[in-house]
């Protein structure tokens, strides 16, 4: 089992409304970055403002730091935060076997979901005053995929896939440590080996994948993440760049 990293604060709630929401009430008085872990959220959310189903005995944390650099760079992060995810699921089940990064901000376990992120930040202009990146995991129960959108894809928990019996407060301590390593890296050498790292456990890559806006819906060959995060695909009118969208396949 990895130790807590150096540098980083914890903290752990009975409940909360949600970790995002503690996260933004702490971060003026913090002096580094700050892990924190509800046992319980009234009113988590996902992106775009969707409700988040937080089963006991699942992982429902933020971490909030105040990242140097531009609101896109701190954006990377969620790759960083995706990498620290396979590699903690590895870490407590001890196999790489059936998982997978799916863009924007998933990962997959046998082709379904098994946790999700999202980041949301304060600042003016090209300033970020504080970086939330909230993170949940199906560590003992999935949500009813009746509960979800149709075009959802199913969701799955480490416990009914692996067999692995994890706590949360035990996959922290390893995503933490994950987190950690991989921060290192990002400030040190940029998002260039992030971004490979990520590409290596990409889900569909060199597959046709859709990806789909309010507005639009792109299909096409998914080739590669150029070196800002955004998503490349290859369509019948060329290639794509697209910065935001939601991925299915």
């Amino acid at each position: 089992m990895s130790d807590w990293p150096s540098g980083y604060g914890k903290r752990v709630l009975d409940e909360v409304d949600s970790t995002l929401n503690e996260a933004s009430r702490i971060a003026p008085g913090l002096s580094g970055p700050e892990w924190i872990l509800a046992h319980r959220q009234t009113t988590g959310r996902g992106r775009r403002g969707r409700p988040w189903s937080d089963p006991q005995g699942n992982l429902s944390a933020t971490l909030v730091m105040r990242p140097q650099g531009t609101p896109d760079q701190a954006a990377l992060r969620s790759f960083v935060a995706a990498l620290a995810l396979f590699d903690a699921a590895v870490a407590v089940t001890g196999r790489a076997d059936g998982l997978s990064l799916k863009w924007p901000n998933d990962v997959l376990l046998n082709g379904g979901k098994l946790a999700g992120i999202l980041l949301e930040s304060t600042g003016q202009g090209t300033t970020v005053s504080h970086l939330a990146i909230g993170i949940g995991v199906n560590l003992s129960e999935a949500p009813s995929w009746g509960s979800l959108e149709g075009t959802a894809l199913r969701p799955v928990s480490l416990l009914s896939e692996t067999g692995a019996q994890v706590d949360p407060e035990t996959f922290l301590t390893e995503l933490a440590a994950s987190y950690a390593h991989y921060e290192d890296q990002f400030v040190t050498y940029g998002f260039e080996p992030i971004r490979l790292a990520w590409l290596s456990r990409a889900a569909r890559l060199g597959e046709t994948i859709t990806a789909r806006t309010a507005l639009s819906e792109t299909v096409g060959t998914f080739e590669t993440v150029d070196d800002t995060g955004n998503l490349v695909l290859n369509t019948a009118k060329g290639r794509v760049s697209i910065p935001a969208a939601d991925v299915f396949f």
